[in-house]
């Protein structure tokens, strides 16, 4: 898959891009399914809310099937690739939940700040890329992003380790409130089997899900193989150490995996 030069400049403009219903409701089905039994088990990789409810599992590519095939599944891997003019790897892999009613918040942030300091990153040339496993809507907790804040660089963050389970370097409200008056906020909302994606030092955030409709996304960081992590702080589940190119998967794996069990029972 390749971007148009429209969306090439909306993302250099703007700091992110939206492409609805990239997959399909039968790849979602399977995805949506699996991110629950993987939310059931009790791993270290899966971390929760102070309430018990799941918050995140990280490197699901590394025990599921399905998730090993999303991670390297050429829709998602060759835009990115496209934009950085070179391969990638997986810095970072996670399904993140805002669980119907207690999905918690997450601060104002970049994504780089936290991959330079904790994880030794030279360069903000890792970028976000998400799956959408449920409708997000402007009311169950939708990113929150401050359009062109990318452009202000690293900026200066704290480190947060009270606010949620979930440690950040976070900023303060003084900048926060500054780019937005520069740039607006925007919440991309869409139907679940949509990807978004977003600059490494693009600021966002998230409010708490109070309503009954759930939200889980899929994350992948995927990072420019000549960018690789120097002095990395955090579990090798969090921060990958495997720097080798994704090599892509067919672009029918997902359905393959969906159907497999069906041909197996006729």
């Amino acid at each position: 898959m390749r971007l148009n030069q429209e969306q090439i400049e909306q993302f250099h403009t703007e700091g992110w891009l939206l492409l609805p219903e990239l997959f399909t409701s039968e790849e979602v089905d399977l995805l949506r399914r699996e991110a629950l039994a993987i939310y059931s088990e009790q791993r270290p990789e899966v971390w929760r809310e102070k309430d018990g409810a799941p918050r995140t599992a990280f490197a699901a590519h590394t025990y599921n099937e399905a998730f090993r095939l999303l991670g390297a599944h050429p829709r998602m891997i060759g835009p990115v690739e496209q934009l950085f003019g070179e391969r990638v790897y997986m810095h970072q892999y996670k399904i993140n939940a805002k669980s119907a009613f207690t999905g918690a918040v997450w601060q104002w942030h970049q994504d780089y700040g936290t991959w330079k300091r904790d994880d030794g990153m030279p360069e903000p040339r890792a970028m976000n890329i998400s799956v959408f496993l449920d409708e997000v809507m402007p009311i169950n907790g939708p990113l929150m992003l401050v359009p062109r804040s990318h452009n202000a660089g690293d900026l200066k963050a704290s480190h947060d380790l009270e606010t949620t389970s979930y440690p950040l370097w976070t900023l303060d409200e003084e900048t926060v409130t500054r780019l937005v008056a520069e740039g607006g906020i925007v919440a991309p909302t869409g139907k679940a089997g949509s990807m978004l994606m977003f600059h490494g030092n693009l600021v966002h955030g998230s409010a708490g899900n109070i309503t009954p409709y759930p939200r889980k996304i899929v994350y992948l960081t995927l990072n420019a193989c000549s960018n690789y992590i120097r002095t990395p702080t955090r579990p090798e589940f969090i921060a990958h150490r495997d720097f080798r190119p994704i090599e892509t998967v067919d672009d029918d794996s997902l359905v393959q995996l969906a159907r497999a069990p069906r041909q197996a029972a006729e």
